[in-house]
């Protein structure tokens, strides 16, 4: 999920912890526990500060190992072990046990979309992204704002979130009820289909589809229970060629391919340059495929320019290659 709802999932789960007695009836106590809960809910992403190195680090690195086992256990021992410095005595157990609670939860909630974690390193670097929800539903925010604006109420905050919480678990068996349909449907109506990723969108009817059969990829969208193919293409493997092989050990090109599961190549002779272009299947939005690698290299197969990230236009895209260091 994105920033702003794993805040409130900070402040709903230290809700939640109101429901233990020994809690509830401690004010220091529960402060200690809300405050250890948002900081849970946030630790594992303060990998999005490779964003400021670049994009190559932030896509190889992000909702890796900080989303690990080793880090869901290290995580809570570190934020604690902080805590406990800054803090008066207390029940550190209880603090510790709701703090993992929320890491674990973080990391438990983003395995739902369709950027997915490796939460099962270091046993494997899979990525494990079930494509549910989107990163950000509207849906889960709003129940999460409303059982908010019901402790300002004076509601129960145990009570509250439990029955938010609740709601939210339905809606999850609604939306993999929604996914197996779709599936279904693409099943029943292209042949041959070996895979289909989902990509949810922020509309609860809306759905982004990368299919894929033995030999072609087809590139769809659910709108209103309607498939509708977008795009279709024939699969080509890497071809081993010089060109390529130079492409592929660029730090951006290599970032790109050790995340996308589902692309299509294009490799272009120029008068000066070569350029080769890998495109994400999963991302396409108002007819432009927004997240991509491209490495332009030089006669000698000396790379000159390369960038991979989300882009949203090809004007976009040519001048952050030409800003791009040689």
């Amino acid at each position: 999920m994105e920033t702003g709802t794993h805040v409130l999932m900070g402040v709903a789960l230290g809700s939640l912890a109101s429901l233990d007695p020994a809690i509830a009836h401690d004010p220091l106590l529960s402060r200690a526990v809300l405050i250890g809960t948002l900081a849970g809910s946030q630790a594992p992403d303060i990998d999005t500060i490779l964003k400021l190195h670049n994009n190559a680090k932030y896509i190889r690195n992000h909702r890796g190992i900080t989303h690990s086992i080793p880090s869901v256990i290290l995580w809570p021992l570190l934020i604690v072990g902080v805590m406990t410095a800054v803090y008066p005595e207390t029940d550190w157990f209880r603090v510790w046990l709701w703090t993992f609670i929320a890491v674990a939860f973080h990391v438990f909630v983003d395995i739902f979309n369709a950027y997915g974690t490796q939460a099962l390193r270091p046993f494997t670097k899979k990525w494990i992204a079930l494509g549910v929800v989107h990163t950000f539903d509207p849906i889960i925010f709003v129940l999460h704002l409303l059982g908010i604006g019901g402790l300002l109420l004076g509601a129960h905050p145990g009570y509250t979130f439990f029955t938010i919480y609740v709601i939210i678990a339905a809606y999850y068996v609604l939306r993999f009820r929604q996914q197996a349909n779709i599936k279904q449907l693409v099943r029943s109506t292209i042949d041959g289909v070996t895979e289909i990723i989902t990509v949810p969108t922020w509309r609860p009817r809306e759905w982004h589809l990368a299919i894929s059969t033995s030999d072609e990829f087809y590139v769809a969208r659910i709108k209103r229970g309607r498939l509708l193919i977008l795009d279709r293409f024939q699969k080509r493997p890497l071809p081993d060629h010089p060109v390529m092989n130079a492409a592929k050990r660029d730090e951006n090109v290599a970032a790109f391919l050790s995340f996308s599961p589902v692309y299509r190549w294009e490799m272009n002779e120029y008068d000066d340059h070569y350029e080769v272009r890998f495109t994400d299947l999963r991302y396409r939005s108002k007819g432009y495929y927004s997240f991509v690698a491209v490495v332009q290299l030089d006669r000698n197969l000396n790379i000159v320019s390369s960038y991979t990230g989300w882009i949203f236009s090809e004007g976009r895209l040519r001048k952050k290659l030409e800003l791009a260091p040689n």
